[in-house]
């Protein structure tokens, strides 16, 4: 038989051709397991690198760190993450102007109208309930009481002032959002300092002197007046149709090519993450000191990022959509490490906006006109952390907050937010005016700055991930608004062929089915956006 064993002319089991068979068959199933293997590490390879790149920053930070390098030493160190950074800081500008131009541009002036209206509401309701959170977390964990023994000097830390006007602060955003030179608002952003001037004498013959306000320029980019224009620079290429074409595709072609430059600059990200978290923990003086001095405000500042982060944002995008949001926000891991790595949401924009559309299938037109809108006005995690600071604050010096003061704290969070800088530490400017607006002293500041790079690193992933989910709630609304908008025509179709087919049949027909039969033949088959 040729070494087989058969049964009724069936191999049976143990028989050299169902060994092979066997064998083969193992082969193939190693051969594809290895296969999705390596495709899993080819798609997700990015993310993989950028992860390690955090946990190889914090060990080479602590054996870094037991060599007491100076100052130079430090700074050298640190040069290759200084470097990441300036890449992407970089790319901002070109990115944020042309990706708004040509998004207001590629939708229709009324579902522009219906984006920005549905944008601004979740970004305002996010933030009053971040804010809600914050107040709630810190009256709950009272992370100043029993701490007035802290001040500036026992930690050894430099003051920090700021003797801003609450009105002049909110006077200053507005100005912002209309810049008076675009090039200038590139690189400088409008601020109000004060000199005194003399104002006559009084009775005794003395001086008097009078605080007023002088317009002054400080160095950063005034994202917020560059995001306007280029709203509004946008909807006017719309509004001038085939005359405007050309400007609106030099705009779309710059917009790709600075997106495959964010392509080539994310595979640096895992590079530089290593020593921008490395650094960090070089230069910290005494972090066992701040830590338990200042551990029932970090605390009570990461849980909140924890519940807004983990639990509220997420409901919120299951609410509107009804998928789960953690296989949405699980595409973004690679701009949520780099927004913990850099602190800066402004930075992270590059790879959200390349993570959003490339890995969750998010609209270009919707993510690239409401991601960088968000990246400036966005800032969940901000308002979070400034509440409980202000509330600290308020502990600290043994003041009994009532309930107008509270109410102006969560006003004045959700407000300042807008214009807090996308930048490492832009939130401790808005914390100033919040204590101002409330009547507390700011010499305390310099507390928060002290542990501000602990707790912005979970401010920046909270706010980034609100801007993410704001774009996939906008993206399922479209898409369900298309959907809507099809089965429209369709209708209006039939109705069309019907008209059609009255009017081939009848001698004399009714001019109102002749004119509606024109009027459906001159409607567009396709509708880009139907909001």
């Amino acid at each position: 038989m040729g070494g087989k064993s058969e049964v009724n002319g069936h191999a049976m089991p143990g028989s050299a051709s169902t060994d092979r068979i066997i064998l083969e068959q193992t082969e193939e199933l190693q051969k594809s397991c290895r296969e999705k293997l390596w495709q899993f590490l080819r798609r997700n390879l990015l993310v993989i690198l950028t992860v390690s790149g955090v946990l190889v920053g914090v060990g080479l930070g602590m054996l870094v760190r037991s060599m007491d390098l100076d100052r130079a030493q430090m700074s050298h160190f640190a040069f290759p993450g200084e470097m990441l950074l300036r890449m992407l800081k970089m790319i901002i500008l070109p990115l944020v102007v042309c990706s708004l131009v040509s998004g207001a541009a590629s939708l229709d002036t009324r579902s522009l109208g219906k984006l920005g209206g549905i944008a601004v509401a979740y970004f305002l309701v996010t933030t009053l309930i971040a804010s809600g959170i914050g107040v709630t977390l810190a009256f709950i964990i009272k992370p100043g009481v029993g701490a007035g023994a802290l001040n500036t000097n026992s930690l050894g830390l430099e003051s920090v002032s700021s003797n801003k006007e609450t009105t002049d602060s909110f006077l200053d955003l507005a100005r912002n959002l209309f810049p008076a030179n675009l090039v200038a608002a590139a690189f400088r952003s409008y601020a109000t300092d004060y000199k005194m001037v003399a104002a006559g004498n009084d009775t005794n013959g003395t001086t008097i002197y009078q605080k007023v306000p002088v317009g002054t320029e400080t160095d950063g980019m005034n994202i917020l007046g560059l995001v306007l224009f280029a709203m509004v620079f946008g909807v006017a290429l719309r509004k001038l149709g085939e005359e405007g074409e050309e400007l609106i595709r030099f705009f779309n072609a710059f917009n790709e090519a600075t997106m495959v430059l964010v392509s080539w600059i994310m595979w640096y990200i895992p590079f530089g993450i290593v020593f921008l978290v490395g650094s960090k923990i070089v230069e910290m003086e005494d972090v066992g000191l701040l830590v338990t001095s200042l551990g029932k405000y970090i605390f009570a500042s990461i849980l909140g990022h924890i519940i807004h982060g983990g639990v509220v944002l997420p409901l919120i995008y299951f609410g509107f959509t009804r998928k789960n949001p953690f296989s949405f926000l699980s595409g973004l891991i690679t701009p949520f490490t780099t927004a913990f790595a850099t602190c800066s949401s402004s930075a992270t924009l590059p790879s959200m906006i390349k993570c959003v559309e490339e890995n969750n299938g998010v609209d270009k037109r919707i993510s690239r006109f409401i991601l960088p809108i968000g990246a400036t006005v966005n800032m969940d995690g901000a308002a979070i952390f400034q509440c409980i600071a202000a509330v600290f604050i308020a502990q600290l010096n043994n003041t009994e907050l009532n309930a107008g003061q509270i109410f102006t704290i969560l006003v004045t969070a959700t407000a300042s937010s807008v214009g807090a800088a996308g930048i490492p530490a832009g939130g401790i400017i808005t914390i100033a005016i919040i204590l101002e607006a409330i009547g507390l002293p700011t010499n305390d500041l310099s507390l928060m700055l002290a542990v501000d790079w602990i707790v912005d690193r979970t401010t920046t992933v909270v706010n980034v991930e609100g801007d993410a989910l704001g774009a996939g709630i906008l993206h399922h609304i479209n898409q369900q608004e298309m959907k809507k908008q099809q089965h429209e025509d369709k209708e209006l179709e039939v109705v069309r062929v019907d008209a059609v087919a009255n009017v081939e049949a009848e001698e004399e027909t009714s001019p109102l089915v002749m004119r509606q039969t024109k009027v459906l033949e001159g409607m567009p088959e396709a509708i880009e956006s139907v909001l």
